[in-house]
């Protein structure tokens, strides 16, 4: 049997609805759960397929104003065909080929390139050419003129990350094409920031002023790899130095202020040995995370999917996670973490399964 509608009560809600209100005694467990219920969904996207797309594309799609990037984006399939890995995160995968450019334009939305493979290619950053290698960390922060181009015989594709759904969704976004000369094709092997600012401990005097994203445009691997290193190292000494047991981390920072390189974007990459494992972790706030060499499994929310170089991995806000390393294991992560610790809403809970 239902029960019998109060004609009073229907008529409050038509008038409700006529006047563009909704109560909240209707919509609470929606509003406010017990804890986040994200839409998006944990996913694994694979190198193995992304990359062969991306290259019948470069056959077929130009590269040009009106489109200026070929940039294919991982679209969350809980986020209803919108071109997002998160509600907060973009991620794609660009596919530059021999001798091509990427016109001149500049945006809001602060961006990054992270290369899994190959070289050849340059971005200019606000006249800056950076070369692009196997490895690197680049950045593009909110509102600085950039473009891309390959000088050489090659195509070559890379990862980019933007807090574009972020940017949307606050309606802060703004975009400006750069001038007809497409980009500055000069191919130094040090970028002018980097013969600035890439020196461990060191700050020009020039630059004392503190800026809300990194000015280092470029984070060269041989420098990740070798903290990595070092941090395992000193494990092997005894020494408190790794994020867990055959586990070292880093966090790639902003040398101004020590904080994160974007104001809404995190960066760190993770190295684990054969064999060993995190602890499982539930956060607020997602992340993507990229294969950089190795093979292993993650687990999210219970479900292990083996990865290996080059497949991405998205992670929704509150999904338990967790990574078990079958070889030597190298990842790239990027996170909305600054956005919530700034708002104060960052929460995380470590399942431990041990003593």
């Amino acid at each position: 049997m239902t029960e019998p509608v109060d004609p009073e009560l229907a008529d409050l809600y038509r008038d409700f609805g006529a006047e563009h209100l909704v109560p909240l005694w209707t919509q609470l467990s929606d509003l406010m759960p017990m804890q986040p219920t994200p839409a998006a969904q944990a996913h694994v996207w694979r190198w193995r397929t992304l990359y062969p797309l991306a290259a019948r594309a470069g056959d077929l799609v130009p590269v040009g104003r009106g489109g200026e990037r070929r940039a294919i984006a991982l679209a969350n399939p809980g986020l209803s065909g919108k071109p997002y890995a998160t509600p907060t995160l973009w991620a794609a995968i660009q596919y530059l080929g021999a001798h091509e450019t990427a016109p001149e334009h500049r945006h809001s939305q602060n961006a990054f390139r992270f290369v899994i493979e190959g070289e050849g290619v340059w971005t200019v950053v606000n006249g800056d050419p950076v070369a692009m290698r196997r490895g690197d960390f680049l950045l593009t922060p909110g509102w600085n003129f950039h473009g891309h181009h390959n000088d050489s015989e090659h195509p070559m594709a890379w990862i980019d990350g933007l807090d574009i759904p972020f940017v949307h969704y606050t309606d802060a976004a703004f975009f400006e094409f750069g001038t007809e000369r497409v980009t500055d094709e000069a191919t130094p092997p040090v970028s002018r920031s980097e013969r600035l600012w890439a020196h461990p401990g060191l700050r020009p005097l020039s630059g004392l002023q503190d800026t809300a994203s990194s000015p280092i445009a470029a984070y060269r691997w041989e420098h990740t790899d070798r903290a990595l290193t070092e941090q395992l190292l000193l494990e092997d000494e005894g020494q408190p130095a790794t994020a867990g047991q055959g586990h070292a981390a880093v966090r790639y920072v902003n040398p101004t202020t020590g904080g994160d390189v974007m104001p809404t974007i995190r960066a760190e990459f993770h190295r684990l040995r054969a064999g060993a494992a995190t602890e499982a972790l539930r956060e607020v706030g997602s992340s993507v995370w990229q294969v950089f060499e190795g093979r292993g499994a993650i687990v999210m929310d219970g479900l292990r999917q083996v990865v290996e170089k080059g497949d991405l991995i998205v992670l929704p806000s509150w999904t338990s996670w967790s990574i078990e390393a079958e070889t030597g294991f190298d990842l790239f992560r990027f996170s909305d973490a600054p956005i919530f610790e700034r708002l104060s809403f960052s929460r995380s809970y470590a399942e431990r399964t041990g003593p």
